[in-house]
């Protein structure tokens, strides 16, 4: 089972989203960690995320860039290896290893290597990296039974930025489709409140659809 879950910042997704995880059955809980700490605003927020999830029984992987590189039975020496099936992960956040991995791509183009050379190939940057993240971000669902994927809204504000930001509001934009679509629920989390958007309820489509019809005036 794959959950993205979805939200602006300070909307109570992490909150939502651990919850999901510790509720779930299996016994072995990853958290894998993208954010790279920089100044004391970083390091603050990576502690109090590290307090929170103190005594809840998480393995943590720090991993900000290639996370398809894990193997999660590396994690598990000395208290025994566990099944797919008795695995639950939770990743947070998709923002963070979006920029890390497009900044990284960045620094690669300007030392000239075949590795942006590489990516060039397989077409523009945004479709190739969110290609990439994707997928690597799929491959840790494969050695697990419960995922829950967390991921911002960053394109609400109606705001232009300067190009480099919009390229990284566009990959995200790529990204949140694409773990959208393989996902088995989509779950946006507004105000603290799980509003649900894949698979949609009776009752939610209904509202929905209530809505619509307002305002188109029908």
């Amino acid at each position: 089972m794959i959950t993205l879950v979805t939200g602006g910042s300070g909307s109570g997704k992490s909150e939502y989203a651990e919850g999901l995880i510790l509720d779930s059955s299996c016994s072995r809980r990853f958290y894998v960690a993208t954010m790279i700490a920089y100044g004391k605003e970083g390091r603050d927020k990576v502690e109090r995320h590290r307090m929170l999830r103190k005594g809840k029984g998480f393995i943590t992987i720090e991993k900000p860039r290639d996370v398809g590189g894990v193997m999660l039975e590396e994690y598990e020496d000395g208290s025994g290896a566990s099944s797919r099936a008795d695995r639950a992960l939770l990743l947070e956040c998709v923002s963070n290893l979006a920029a890390n991995e497009m900044f990284k791509e960045k620094e690669t183009e300007k030392a000239g290597t075949g590795e942006a050379k590489a990516g060039e190939q397989q077409g523009s940057p945004i479709p190739y990296l969110s290609h990439k993240i994707a997928g690597d971000i799929l491959s840790l669902a494969g050695q697990v039974r419960d995922m829950v994927i967390v991921t911002n809204e960053v394109d609400r504000d109606g705001i232009g930025y300067g190009p480099e930001t919009m390229e990284y509001i566009r990959l995200m934009g790529c990204l949140n489709q694409k773990l959208a679509s393989a996902a088995d629920r989509v779950v946006e989390v507004v105000y603290g409140i799980p509003v649900p958007w894949k698979p949609i309820s009776g009752q939610a489509a209904a509202g929905r659809d209530f809505i619509r019809r307002e305002f188109q005036g029908e």
